[in-house]
């Protein structure tokens, strides 16, 4: 069954909880249903925010199965089903629809370095396997190939489903450039939590957010008023929120959110799982001294 659910607005990139070496189901319900409340328009589990790459076959189903459940159809989710084995991503691509999902965000393949032709047959082969939306994710720092605007241009003549493109390169120009070739057809997604007001200026419908973990609220507001073409107001919120923007970075996602979360009350514990490694003593200060500013600022 296909998915008629609008992807746009603020979309949060959930972290997967861990405890004990093991994923916090409890936590993830817990913020689940935080997002929801604080207004935002989607979910994403098993994405890179919520550390797919450590994630084993058995526990990523599980957090989309509870992601799904929990949401109870109140936003839409978008599993990420992405891989750099074609076989791999379509096989968790059909078992993701079959689970009840509204669409799946798929990485560009990493390490591989396919070529621009090989990125076109990949997207390809996953579009046949369903007839949901399907975003393409676009993220050259870390997958070390972008996916160039011939090739979406190319899937959205072919796919009627392939209509969204969560870009993560960091390039406004890449905005302009998609929606040139491919026109309103294409919804543009940031990727990125510090350009989301800049890509909306020049077309983008919304974000996939990493920050919203935390201030779903805030950055919905931003976002919605982007979209309401005020765009004097959405800088203003920017403008507060940019230094959280910036900070969330300071070690690798999504080090830093976990622990932002977890001195917020919304997770039990900011376990992260290797090769990444907790925050040094040095970013956990830089971070909750932003966290500590913007709630004097409210």
């Amino acid at each position: 069954m296909k998915s008629s659910r609008p992807f746009t607005g603020t979309i949060t990139a959930l972290v997967t909880p861990f405890k004990s070496g093991a994923v916090a189901f409890d936590d993830l319900r817990r913020l689940v249903n935080f997002q929801i409340k604080s207004g935002i328009n989607g979910l994403v589990p098993v994405g890179t925010t919520g550390e797919s790459p450590t994630l084993d076959h058995d526990e990523a189903r599980e957090v989309i199965r509870c992601v799904v459940a929990e949401a109870r159809g109140r936003v839409p989710v978008i599993a990420g089903t992405g891989s750099n084995n074609t076989k791999k991503a379509i096989e968790m691509t059909r078992w993701a629809d079959e689970a009840g999902v509204d669409g799946m965000l798929v990485v560009a393949p990493y390490y591989n370095r396919p070529t621009q032709e090989g990125l076109f047959e990949h997207f390809s082969a996953v579009a046949e396997a369903t007839e949901k939306p399907i975003v393409l994710y676009s993220i050259p720092g870390r997958c070390g190939v972008e996916i160039g605007v011939s090739v979406i241009e190319r899937l959205r003549a072919k796919y009627a489903h392939v209509a969204h493109v969560k870009e993560a390169g960091g390039n406004v120009d890449r905005v302009d450039q998609i929606l040139q070739a491919c026109g309103n057809s294409v919804t543009v997604l940031s990727g990125d939590d510090s350009l989301t007001l800049p890509f909306m200026s020049v077309g983008a419908k919304g974000v996939i957010s990493v920050v919203t973990n935390l201030y779903a609220r805030e950055v919905a507001k931003m976002v919605n008023l982007a979209l309401d073409g005020d765009f004097a107001k959405a800088r203003v919120a920017h403008r507060r929120l940019y230094p959280m923007f910036r900070t969330m970075f300071i070690e690798s996602n999504p080090v830093p959110i976990k622990a932002a979360l977890q001195r917020a009350g919304l997770i039990s514990s900011d376990e992260v799982r290797g090769p990444l490694s907790p925050l040094t003593d040095v970013s956990r200060k830089t971070l909750f001294g932003v966290l500590d500013s913007l709630a004097v600022k409210k």
